[in-house]
């Protein structure tokens, strides 16, 4: 039977051994500056599609852009008529977004797209100072006969903040997440050195790194040529099988990020 097919099963016939996630900073759907800009939120529908996962995690989805909405009406290919967020969803998807920063022309956020049935949708704001704003996507994910809590994060651009968002992350988790419910935070990261790993275990969470994994099985970004793992996703009660990053001039030109897969397990 096809990945593809596979979509269309009932739950209770689905794979619930491998829990496959992807991370993936989108872009809100448009790359280029000026006259060569070029819409690519039809293509990142093919991409989504292609990952196959069971959670797609996604950063810097727009519900809607007037600007961007008028240049592209009369592309053969245009704007959207709805939400990023359900326009990317595979068919038999549930979808949660919500927004994090509002803009003059519109907005964009965090989303989450789901093989698996999904429960009550939960946003928290992290936002660490006004020029830029930033939120957690809290949405519990029924994984067979398990409840795994899912968290979408995009972190500022400032270590300082960061480390901040970590800590306003762990009250949010202590508050609303039961200790004994297994725990995924995927996201952008933005942490350039590397320093994020320990302040994240201090408050039980581990990065997903398959023991036997290459180093660039995690690179993400620039997409191009990737040299930095700012994608990534943390772990609490699962344990990671593998990564992987898809690579090639098709994946490079749709978004400056990369997309992170990782096939987790129970612990």
């Amino acid at each position: 039977m096809s990945a593809a097919a596979s979509r269309f099963l009932p739950s209770t016939q689905l794979n619930t051994s491998v829990l496959k996630v992807a991370t993936y900073n989108i872009h809100k759907g448009v790359r280029g500056v000026g006259p060569r800009k070029r819409l690519e939120i039809h293509n990142l529908g093919l991409a989504v599609e292609a990952l196959d996962a069971d959670l797609v995690c996604l950063q810097e989805v727009r519900l809607f852009h007037h600007r961007e909405a008028r240049r592209f009406e009369r592309t053969s290919f245009g704007w959207p008529a709805g939400g990023q967020a359900e326009f990317l969803a595979p068919e038999g998807y549930d979808v949660a977004y919500r927004s994090n920063a509002v803009t003059r022309h519109g907005e964009h956020g965090n989303a989450l797209l789901s093989r698996w049935p999904i429960g009550d949708i939960g946003h928290h704001d992290v936002s660490d100072h006004r020029f830029e704003q930033r939120g957690l996507l809290h949405v519990p994910v029924r994984w067979g006969g398990i409840q795994v809590h899912v968290v979408v994060a995009h972190f500022g651009l400032v270590h300082a903040s960061r480390v901040r968002q970590v800590q306003r992350l762990a009250d949010y988790v202590r508050a609303g997440v039961p200790r004994d419910e297994p725990l995924l935070v995927a996201g952008d990261f933005n942490d350039w050195g590397e320093k994020l790993d320990e302040p994240m275990a201090r408050v039980g969470l581990s990065r997903a790194v398959a023991s036997n994994g290459a180093q660039a099985q995690r690179l993400t970004f620039p997409a191009l040529v990737p040299v930095f793992a700012l994608d990534r996703v943390y772990l609490r009660g699962l344990r990671c099988r593998s990564t992987s990053v898809p690579r090639g001039i098709a994946w490079a030109r749709m978004s400056d990020h990369l997309p992170l897969l990782a096939e987790l397990e129970m612990a």
